[in-house]
């Protein structure tokens, strides 16, 4: 087994240590769908088609996966076929069919079967987006009460938002229609980042395991006067920036686009 502890290492040995915990059980998944997978295919991608590796235990159908390529070369021991896919992608394409997934088998303290049913839970989790509500802001104020968890999870999910805003700010607010709540604002929001952006704050709502949270999402420009307000009460949160796009002319890896995941064959 390799050395180095990956972020689904460490997720699935805190869910391993506490079984009955939901919320480890919660992070693992979650972790698992942000994250990269190596997927071994018996032979190269052809377009959008992936004819993955499959084997059988207990007449039940998986596919293996790697967290990383040195994973998956440990696994193999020799130059092997493989495509990289988002895991939300890897479990939009295994979910319809039925098929389970062999993560990181042999070579990692995260090797494990993860069956077609909870495959599809995580397709289904991650499927359920935020609902839009029109409101006017009228005051700010730090932001209070709100659990350490989701805090993490926020900081968490946002690392993984590289390139789609400058940063976010989280603040309490109230409302015209004197509702109360908190706020998560995201401050140069690249344009047509929106959906995700608020996909992501969802899911960190989600995978937090808060029953019944609730967040709002806005945005704003860096030259709107709420901002500096933003600025003042609220806690940020930093977003990296992009790391410099491939050329062009480069053709995205199947399964890169999760609402588009990669077709088996």
């Amino acid at each position: 087994m390799t050395n180095d502890q990956t972020p689904i290492d460490l997720a699935h040995g805190l869910m391993q240590a506490a079984p009955e915990d939901d919320n480890a059980r919660l992070r693992f998944y979650e972790r698992l769908a942000d994250g990269e997978l190596f997927l071994l295919l018996d032979e190269a991608a052809s377009g959008d088609d992936v004819a993955p590796r499959v084997f059988e235990v207990e007449d039940q159908a998986y596919v293996l996966a790697f967290d990383r390529e040195a994973r998956l070369a440990a696994f193999t021991g020799q130059p092997a076929p493989y495509a990289a896919l988002s895991g939300r992608g890897v479990a939009a394409m295994l979910a319809p069919k039925g098929i389970g997934l062999a993560l990181n088998i042999e070579v990692a303290p995260s090797a494990m079967l993860i069956p077609p049913d909870a495959l599809d839970w995580l397709q289904r989790t991650l499927g359920q987006g935020p609902d839009q509500v029109l409101a006017r802001p009228s005051e700010i104020f730090a932001p209070s009460g709100l659990p350490e968890v989701l805090i993490t999870a926020l900081d968490t999910k946002l690392v993984t938002a590289a390139g789609l805003a400058r940063a976010a700010y989280l603040v309490g607010i109230r409302y015209d229609d004197a509702r109360r709540g908190h706020l998560l604002a995201f401050v140069d929001a690249r344009q047509g980042a929106e959906a995700a952006l608020s996909q992501a704050v969802n899911e960190a709502l989600i995978f937090s395991g808060i029953d019944a949270g609730t967040l709002d999402v806005g945005f704003f420009g860096a030259s709107d006067p709420f901002a500096a307000r933003l600025a003042k009460s609220g806690l940020r949160f930093d977003i990296p920036k992009a790391e410099a796009s491939a050329p062009a002319s480069a053709r995205p890896a199947p399964g890169s686009d999760p609402d588009k995941p990669p077709i088996l064959r």
